[in-house]
C-alpha cells in the first residue's frame, strides 16, 4: 500500500498533499515532465491514459488526450514507457473501463505492477461493478482509488471510502474537469463529507487552477488533485521546465 502510506505520512507531517495530472503520451518528453513535476513537489503524480471518449474529462484533457493518441499513445505503451520512471513518488493512472477490459483485468493489474505503477483511477467503473477489477488490483498491490460526487449519498459515500485504497479522490463540482474562475461551491461540503467518514487521505479534484484556488481547497480537505491547468500549459508548448514552474508555485502556496 505504497500510495497510501505514503500520503498519510506527508499528511501527518503537515503537508498539505498536490498530486498534478500529466496525460500519458503527449509528446516524445512526457518521462521528463513527469520527472520534473515530482522535483517540483508533487506527492503523487497522475498520469492519464488517453481514451476516445474521455467522459469526465473537458475540453483541455480531451484534446490533449486526442493529440497523444494521434502520436501513437496506447494504454501498453504508456504503462511500459512509465516503467522507466525513476521517482521517489507513488504514481498512478487514470483511464477508463474500456481499454482495461480489452486488456483483461488481471493483465492489466499485472502490468501496472511490473512498470512500477501504484494505483489507478477508472472512473466510469461505479462501486457496484468493480469487484473483478478490483480482486485483480489487490491481488498484485494497485491501489484502485475511488471517486465521490458531491450527489452521492451518505450511505454510498461511506461504502466508496471504505473500499478505496490510496486515497479518496472528491469530485469537487458537477461537471467535467477544466480549469475555473473559482472554487465550486460544492467543495467545502464534499471535504468535510469524506473526512466525517474516512481516515484515509482525502484529495478533491476538478477545476483547481491557481495556486491561490489550491490552498483554498485543500482547507476543506487533506489535499487537491490539479489536471487541466498543467496540461493547458504542456499544450501551449510548455516542457518540463514550465510544468516545474507551475507545480512549484502550487507547492510553495501549499507550503505556506
Amino acid at each position: 500500500m505504497r500510495l497510501e502510506s505514503h500520503l498519510r505520512a506527508r499528511r501527518d507531517e503537515g503537508h498539505k498533499l498536490l498530486v498534478p495530472y500529466v496525460t500519458g503520451g503527449l509528446g516524445a518528453g512526457w518521462l521528463d515532465v513527469v520527472r520534473a513535476v515530482a522535483d517540483a513537489g508533487a506527492d503523487a503524480i497522475e498520469i492519464g491514459i488517453p481514451f476516445s471518449d474521455p467522459v469526465m474529462d473537458g475540453r483541455t484533457i480531451q484534446e490533449a488526450s486526442q493529440r497523444a493518441l494521434e502520436l501513437g499513445a496506447t494504454p501498453a505503451k504508456i504503462v511500459a514507457e512509465a516503467g522507466q520512471l525513476e521517482v521517489e513518488v507513488p504514481l498512478v493512472v487514470m483511464t477508463y473501463c474500456n481499454p482495461v477490459l480489452h486488456a483483461g483485468y488481471a493483465r492489466f493489474a499485472a502490468e501496472l505492477n511490473a512498470a512500477g505503477i501504484d494505483g489507478a483511477i477508472l472512473p466510469d467503473l461505479p462501486l457496484d461493478e468493480i469487484g473483478e477489477w478490483a480482486e485483480a488490483a489487490d491481488a498484485t498491490g494497485v491501489e484502485t482509488v475511488l471517486l465521490a460526487a458531491p450527489t452521492t449519498p451518505d450511505d454510498r459515500l461511506r461504502a466508496i471510502c471504505e473500499r478505496s485504497r490510496g486515497f479518496v479522490y472528491g469530485v469537487s463540482l458537477l461537471g467535467v474537469t477544466g480549469e475555473r474562475d473559482q472554487v465550486a461551491h460544492q467543495a467545502a461540503e464534499m471535504g468535510r463529507r469524506c473526512k466525517a467518514v474516512t481516515d484515509k487521505p482525502v484529495l478533491l479534484g476538478l477545476g483547481i487552477s491557481t495556486p491561490a484556488q489550491a490552498v483554498e481547497v485543500a482547507g476543506f480537505a487533506d489535499g487537491v488533485i490539479v489536471g487541466s491547468a498543467l496540461v493547458r500549459r504542456l499544450l501551449d508548448g510548455g516542457g518540463p521546465e514550465a510544468a516545474r514552474e507551475f507545480v512549484g508555485s502550487l507547492r510553495e502556496a501549499l507550503d505556506r
